[in-house]
């Protein structure tokens, strides 16, 4: 397959920083270690309205940590607030703040183990694939990426924030491509959701590769999803056994 792909596109989070399991369920798994009551159903509003109000609000210049940090900020609001609404009594703030505090810490370490065994990865695809990243962001990717260690590593970073579109619109899949000067037909979207990474790249003329724990493959595949995916893999390192 290798011979055929010019280009190499990825999503960032659940696909750079994770096996194919995005921001909401790790965050999630590290609130119930904390001791959060909360069903992954109810916390799942939580998560995304403090998620929506990053958008925008950090600078361009915020790094990983500063994002990490102030997206879990912005969950312990969230979780008092629903608290509250349900006549639940809400921990007090200092402690509200340590939790934050200690899941955004657990959430980096986690990313940063990721990212040291993926990066050679990366290196290696570099030698024969022109790479880049496309994802649906806050508008300071480039910023997490370089704080990351991994920006040297791409050629365009797109953030849908910055350019106005987001995935699966093929629009910000076709800003990266012509950035690369790159074309569909031999370029390839590596990604963790079918919903906005595999439709987007089908409606962009790209090929897709899914990145999925082995137990969401199965379900997916049970269940026959549509969709053109050239192959599935559990880790980023399975690239190199898939893009021969």
């Amino acid at each position: 397959m290798m011979a055929a792909i010019e280009t190499l596109l990825f999503d960032f989070g659940g696909t750079l920083d994770a096996d194919g399991v995005a921001w909401k369920e790790r965050f999630y798994s590290l609130y119930r270690a904390e001791g959060l009551d909360m069903t992954a159903e109810a916390f799942a509003p939580a998560y995304f309205a403090a998620d929506d109000a990053l958008v925008s609000a950090l600078p361009r210049t915020a790094g990983l940590s500063e994002t990490v940090h102030a997206l879990a900020a912005n969950l312990e609001t969230e979780l008092a607030r629903g608290a509250k609404a349900h006549g639940a009594a809400p921990v007090k703030g200092r402690a509200d703040s340590d939790r934050g505090q200690r899941v955004a810490s657990r959430f980096l370490s986690d990313m940063s183990a990721v990212f040291s065994r993926n990066r050679p990865v990366l290196e290696a695809l570099g030698k024969h694939c022109r790479l880049g990243v496309v994802s649906n962001f806050y508008g300071n990717l480039e910023a997490v990426l370089r704080t990351s260690g991994l920006a040297p590593l791409f050629a365009v970073m797109v953030d849908s924030q910055r350019v106005g579109a987001e995935k699966p619109d093929p629009a910000i899949f076709r800003v990266a491509l012509e950035a690369l000067d790159a074309a569909p037909e031999t370029a390839v979207f590596v990604g963790d959701s079918l919903r906005r990474d595999r439709e987007g790249a089908r409606r962009a003329g790209m090929g897709f590769i899914w990145i999925a724990p082995e137990d969401v493959q199965t379900v997916a595949a049970q269940a026959a999803a549509p969709g053109a995916t050239l192959s599935a893999v559990a880790r980023l390192p399975d690239l190199l056994n898939v893009l021969k």
